[in-house]
This record gives C-alpha cells, structure tokens and sequence, in this order.
C-alpha cells in the first residue's frame, strides 16, 4: 500500500504582531522616574495579555529633552531593532513624548512607514501609518514645539527677573519675604516657618520618604 503523506493546512488566523511601546521623561526626579517605572510596568502588561500581540519590549529615554535626538539611546535601539524586523507596531503615549521637534516626528514616522511600521499616539489617537494623518501629526507636533520654546522663554524670563530683582517689585507676595522701597527684606517670623517647613523637607527626602 503505497504511504500517504499527509500535510496540514497553513493557520488561515491573523499573524500576531510584535509590538513594542516607547516612553520618555524630560528629568531624573523621583516623581518622573517613579511615572516612568509605571508606564513600563502598565505597557508590558498590556502588550503581554493581547492574545493577537507578541512583546517586543518597552524603550525608554529619562532625563531627555524632546527637542533633541542626540543622546536618546532608548529611541534610538528601538528604530534600529525596527530596522530589522523586530517589531511591527509601537505604542507610545503622545507625539510629544517622541519628539517636540517637528522635522524629527515626521523623520521618524517616514522611516517607520517606508518599513510598513505603525506607531500609534495615544494622547492624540493616530496612526503614523495613514498618510492621510500625515498633517495632522504634523500639526500637533508644531504645537508642542511651540508650546516646549514658549514654556522655556517663560523659565528663562523669569530668571532674568530673579537675577534683576524686578520679581519682587512686581509679586510682593512671597512668603518669608517683603519689598520696601524696592529692596528685598526677610520678614523674620515667617522666614522661621520656611526653615521648619525645608527641615521637615529635607528629613523626610533623606530618609527616603
């Protein structure tokens, strides 16, 4: 009896895709980096439990400003990995968070496109992939860029005005202190309270609390 060989029929289901998440913080402290360890926990529990997903791992950048790329070595690894086939889809909480330079979004979501990548933003519910959203990415980017330099000239402006003086002439009202023609005086009993207050503080961050 001559043998048959029986070959099974090719799954018909969807391929599962690998899907990684990207996340940044702009700095180093405790409350950010404590918001980063979360977004990593939350993304890798969200991309493991899909049962049409495959993790391809969480990239992270702290302590890195959006409007530069130099020295993010997170987004970098994760384009590179992309770059070979590693990774299908990308989660990502805003268009923010990759970049707030407009020029470097829209680098960065062609590179993936020509690659058949999509990234998704969250915040702003697209899809890098659809160029029909194109503009609109584009659009949002350039509000955060502006919004990014407007928020920088405003800590920058009021540096100046600290390093002047002109901040007490206009805000009279900081506690533990007072303007008198001008000049910048301590008013005593409240200039106690702070010092409880920054003993208190500085305590309970050297005990780690």
């Amino acid at each position: 009896m001559k043998k048959i060989t029986v070959i099974p029929p090719k799954p018909s289901g969807p391929k599962k895709l690998k899907v990684a998440a990207y996340c940044r913080v702009s700095t180093l402290n405790p409350t950010q980096r404590r918001s980063l360890d979360w977004q990593i926990r939350a993304y890798t529990k969200m991309i493991t439990e899909h049962p049409d997903w495959i993790f391809a791992g969480v990239f992270y950048d702290a302590g890195k400003s959006g409007l530069r790329r130099s020295g993010r070595t997170g987004l970098d690894k994760m384009l590179k990995t992309a770059a070979k086939g590693k990774i299908d889809y990308i989660i990502t909480k805003s268009i923010s968070r990759v970049s707030r330079d407009t020029v470097e979004v829209l680098k960065i979501v062609r590179y993936l496109r020509e690659r058949s990548i999509n990234m998704y933003f969250e915040n702003e519910n697209l899809d890098s992939i659809r160029l029909d959203k194109e503009f609109e990415i584009t659009l949002r980017s350039m509000l955060a860029q502006d919004e990014s330099r407007n928020t920088s000239e405003n800590i920058h402006g009021f540096q100046r005005k600290f390093e002047k003086g002109d901040i007490f002439t206009k805000y009279k009202n900081f506690m533990g202190y007072t303007c008198i023609d001008g000049e910048i005086a301590i008013v005593p009993e409240q200039a106690e309270v702070i010092r409880k207050y920054l003993t208190c503080i500085y305590k309970a961050y050297h005990s780690g609390r």
